[in-house]
């Protein structure tokens, strides 16, 4: 895509004012808008479970249900500057795609725990806010997008709740 110039993915972003269990990425660049996601620390990334995605600093409104079937049932829903996106995972745990009417990124891991590179790739009109978003997701923990991943979470979903009583 020309015009968009260089971005950059904070992963973990390196001077933060937040408790060290929070964790937060966040993408940025010239001609992109500051797309940042915090949540509780995992493995060195924020979780999907009562994380913040903001971008230039408004709130998106996020939603997901992890026991639904199918990918898509399980996919977080984001609603962000007028926009409604669906994110899910796809050809497994290293590959994603972040969808909106008319437009769509899909983007790889070269692995899952650390990975070297990140690719994308779009179909539609797609914008700078819809790569800032596409591209801060990759850097959180988004196993429980699948079944085997929310089965795995289970034992820390139970617990953290636990811990809020």
């Amino acid at each position: 895509m020309d015009g968009l110039g260089r971005i950059e993915l904070a992963f973990p972003t390196e001077h933060s004012d937040y408790p060290s269990e929070y964790c937060e990425v966040a993408v940025s660049g010239e001609n992109f808008p500051l797309v940042t996601y915090l949540g509780l620390r995992y493995l060195r990334r924020p979780l999907l479970a009562r994380g913040e995605l903001r971008v230039d600093w408004d709130p998106a409104d996020l939603s997901r249900n992890v026991w639904w079937p199918g990918k898509n049932g399980r996919a977080l829903r984001i609603g962000v500057k007028g926009r409604t996106y669906t994110y899910a995972e796809r050809h497994g745990k290293r590959s994603h795609t972040l969808g909106r009417p008319g437009a769509s990124v899909s983007m790889a891991r070269s692995s899952w725990r650390n990975p070297s590179t990140i690719s994308g790739s779009w179909i539609g009109e797609v914008d700078a806010l819809d790569i800032g978003v596409a591209l801060v997701l990759e850097g959180v923990y988004t196993r429980n997008l699948s079944l085997p991943g929310a089965m795995i979470s289970l034992p820390g979903r139970f617990l953290n709740r636990f811990n809020d009583l």
